[in-house]
């Protein structure tokens, strides 16, 4: 009788001792009711735990119209995470002493960039990657055009009050500059440069140029019409620019392939290129980046912003958690790629679209969406 007493005893201590499972039917339920609450059309979710790509799902529809499910093999224009590759970029060739974070821009892209407010104050690499240029996208930024003084009489207004490296303005121009930068210096096409030095080695499918991807891949986007109180489809996401790029000037027409923006990517793959940075700089057998590379993209530069080189630091995504990351939202998708490089977790989700609504500074959508999966297969 004995023997049973203890037998059972030590069965009940072990169960007790057990760690509670990841759900992820739970999430997949709890998910379900987000997208039903907020009409997301749909959800494409990454879990990276330990390292490693725990669990993938897509939920909903690619396409509306067609009712075409969205799937695995489905990829986006995840927006301003986009920059991330950028940056990237920047350190390789920083690394390669081709160029420094310390360079004025205006040698870099080759016309004169500062702030009529401040003439003498060098506008440094750095401060364009941490948008600490004091610039800003009021002449738009879809071509270098805008802040070019020998192409728009209006170049002034590209300028903000405050002296450069002294303020904090989220600028795409900014990395629209960078692009050109990268082909600038490198010698290669922007869009051929981050497919070759980055994209390939980790043995990723993805892009800037429209035209050299699988057009039956792309997750049609949404955005929400307020007049007409629906979601409608934004054609524009991947328009491909052919004629553009018939047309394309080397180290002028960047823009063209959007490189603050312009990334096409599926949930799974943007996954694994977050691993590449959560784990300083090396994935897939692959460094991309020195490890001083990495943590300088994650330091972020002011606390207040806690803003790096396109990599942010986010504290109320999670609550209790810093996390290092990007967010993306453009023509109607939201997305987001945070990780902890620390713990080595981390989470993407990305939305072709859904009602607009934003909480403590995040689309309500992927906050929540974020903090089930975390909950659910992380925290578990």
């Amino acid at each position: 009788m004995r023997r049973l007493v203890l037998l059972l005893f030590v069965i009940s201590t072990i169960i007790s001792a057990s760690p509670v499972q990841a759900q992820p039917d739970k999430a997949e339920a709890v998910i379900a009711e987000i997208m039903q609450q907020h009409q997301v059309v749909g959800l494409a979710v990454a879990v990276v735990k330990n390292g490693k790509i725990s669990y993938t799902h897509s939920f909903g529809l690619k396409n509306a119209e067609t009712r075409a499910p969205l799937t695995e093999e489905s990829i986006f224009r995840i927006a301003s995470i986009s920059k991330s590759f950028s940056a990237t970029s920047i350190m390789q060739l920083v690394e390669k002493k081709k160029l420094s974070l310390e360079d004025d821009i205006s040698k870099l892209v080759g016309f004169k960039v500062r702030n009529p407010k401040f003439p003498e104050t060098v506008i440094t690499l750095r401060m364009v990657l941490s948008h600490r240029s004091s610039i800003n996208d009021k002449e738009g930024y879809f071509t270098l055009d805008a802040i070019n003084p020998d192409k728009n009489t209006n170049w002034a207004n590209c300028y903000n009050d405050y002296e450069p490296g002294t303020g904090y303005q989220y600028c795409n121009l900014n990395y629209n500059m960078t692009g050109t930068i990268i082909e600038k210096i490198s010698g290669e096409r922007f869009d051929q440069y981050v497919k070759k030095h980055i994209l390939d080695p980790l043995g990723l499918y993805g892009g800037y140029c429209v035209d050299s991807l699988d057009a039956s891949r792309f997750a049609t986007i949404y955005e929400y019409n307020d007049s007409l109180k629906q979601l409608v489809p934004s054609p524009g996401a991947y328009a491909p620019r052919s004629q553009e790029i018939a047309n394309y000037v080397m180290g002028y027409s960047t823009p063209v392939f959007s490189p603050t923006g312009g990334m096409k990517i599926s949930a799974t793959d943007l996954a694994r290129y977050m691993i590449m940075h959560m784990k300083m700089g090396k994935a897939n057998g692959k460094r991309i980046i020195k490890k001083k590379s990495a943590a300088t993209m994650q330091t972020a530069l002011s606390d207040k912003e806690g803003y790096g080189l396109a990599i942010a630091t986010a504290t109320r995504l999670i609550t209790g958690k810093t996390l290092k990351g990007h967010t993306g939202s453009a023509y109607g998708l939201s997305s987001a790629m945070f990780f902890d490089p620390k713990e080595k977790y981390g989470i993407v989700v990305i939305t072709n679209g859904c009602l607009p609504g934003y909480t403590d500074g995040h689309n309500t959508v992927i906050r929540k969406t974020v903090n089930v999966l975390y909950e659910e297969l992380i925290a578990k």
